[in-house]
């Protein structure tokens, strides 16, 4: 196949896929690249993230919250690429062999097309734990980000 021609590899989801974010956005919004990653401030994203998870998208809404300042509310939308989009290379083969995590980036805008108001939230013990990880991951190069 040509994508793996290249090193990119083929997405196995037709969807639907969710972004969570602390983003208050609408319907017919755009999420776009070119934005600080949540995780490493200084690194700006040439790839906007995104999975065929509700429950991924809303840990991942729950780590940007947590990670943020003035206690934002974790948000869960359901995307649309607007483009073609690959596997995310930072979890993908990297830490978990496969997509299991059907996790995906684009340089391509993602739609909202809606707004999900439930999921698997953390656990107060969960919230402590992840606080854990994200102190040592971003206190050393751990964490670095495949952009």
């Amino acid at each position: 196949m040509e994508a793996e021609r290249y090193g990119v590899s083929t997405p196995l989801d037709e969807g639907p896929f969710f972004h969570g974010t602390i983003a208050d956005l609408s319907v017919g919004e755009f999420l776009t690249a070119g934005h600080p990653s949540n995780y490493r401030s200084k690194v700006v994203m040439n790839h906007i993230y995104f999975t065929a998870l509700i429950d991924g998208a809303g840990l991942a809404a729950e780590i940007a919250a947590e990670l943020a300042k003035d206690d934002p509310t974790p948000r869960v939308y359901a995307v649309e690429p607007t483009g073609a989009f690959e596997n995310d290379p930072n979890v993908t083969d990297k830490k978990f062999p496969g997509n299991p995590t059907r996790s995906y980036r684009s340089s391509s805008p993602l739609r909202i097309v809606g707004e999900i108001t439930e999921w698997t939230r953390l656990t107060p013990a969960q919230l402590q734990t992840w606080r854990e990880r994200l102190s040592v991951l971003l206190s050393s190069e751990r964490g670095e980000i495949i952009n």
